[in-house]
């Protein structure tokens, strides 16, 4: 078991996703950043979608009661085991009784840390993804149990990856969404011209831009959205819906993110800055 002694701002267990039942309102979840679970899961040898834990902005306190081998990746949050410092794409072996803390926020903004054969738990319509509605769990609590299967020996092929490199990237890769054709040449110019700052309404569901792109009064049909739709609303703000977004919407949906994309966003926060690039 994983042993929760402090849980951070905002902790969650997440795997690869939640499919088969948008028709019936349920999002996706899962992972917000799978550039960086991908290459952790490839250093444990893992499955793709076994379940890691999501760690947004500052860290818990997590205590092993077995051994293991973890891999953390994402955001560097100043993680230290037993008080000293591990690095983000390293095998790491862990002992019963080790304790992995988290510190100072260094860059990025959502960590992750996988473990060998990955998190158990309980599944909810097949996936361990945290997601209220349905989970009737928002997030990991101190005092909570996180099971894992005990692992003594491991000789993973890779030992270490390089450091992440989207972490500071400001470029968002877009396609054209489908009601794309409905901007003006205006909106247009200010769409891919523009800095946009990270609103303080960001979170798993959304994220909000503080700038404008002109109002704009056309209506359409309550439509099908996906993670990473970009939505204009009629007051020319633009929102892009992330994992936990909801899966039908009203506004144009202009652009969509590519998947690398949705993982640059994730390491996002209020304050910093995106372009978007047409591809």
């Amino acid at each position: 078991m994983l042993r929760v002694l402090k849980s951070g701002f905002y902790t969650t267990l997440q795997d690869s996703g939640r499919f088969g039942f948008r028709n019936m309102g349920v999002p996706v979840s899962g992972v917000l950043d799978e550039v960086s679970v991908k290459k952790a899961n490839i250093l444990l040898e893992n499955n793709p979608e076994d379940a890691v834990l999501e760690i947004t902005m500052t860290g818990p306190t997590l205590l092993f009661e077995a051994p293991t081998f973890i891999c953390l990746s994402g955001a560097l949050l100043s993680a230290t085991l037993n008080n000293k410092p591990v690095e983000n794409y390293k095998v790491i072996k862990v002992e019963s009784g080790d304790i992995l803390s988290y510190g100072k926020l260094e860059s990025g903004f959502r960590g992750y840390l996988a473990v060998k054969n990955g998190f158990q738990g309980q599944k909810v319509l097949n996936s361990y993804s945290q997601y209220f509605p349905v989970t009737q769990k928002k997030h990991i609590k101190e005092g909570e149990e996180i099971p894992y299967m005990p692992v003594q020996e491991y000789q993973p092929a890779i030992s270490e990856l390089k450091l992440e490199n989207h972490l500071a990237a400001q470029f968002l890769e877009v396609y054209k969404g489908p009601e794309f054709s409905l901007l003006s040449k205006r909106q247009l110019e200010r769409l891919f011209s523009m800095e946009f700052v990270i609103s303080e309404k960001n979170n798993r569901m959304a994220y909000q831009l503080s700038e404008t792109i002109e109002p704009h009064a056309h209506t359409m049909v309550t439509s099908g959205t996906l993670p990473g739709t970009v939505q204009l609303t009629p007051a020319g703000k633009l929102i892009i819906l992330m994992k936990d977004g909801q899966t039908t919407g009203g506004y144009p949906r202009i652009l969509q993110l590519s998947e690398h994309s949705i993982s640059v966003l994730a390491q996002k926060k209020s304050g910093d800055t995106i372009v978007f690039k047409l591809v």
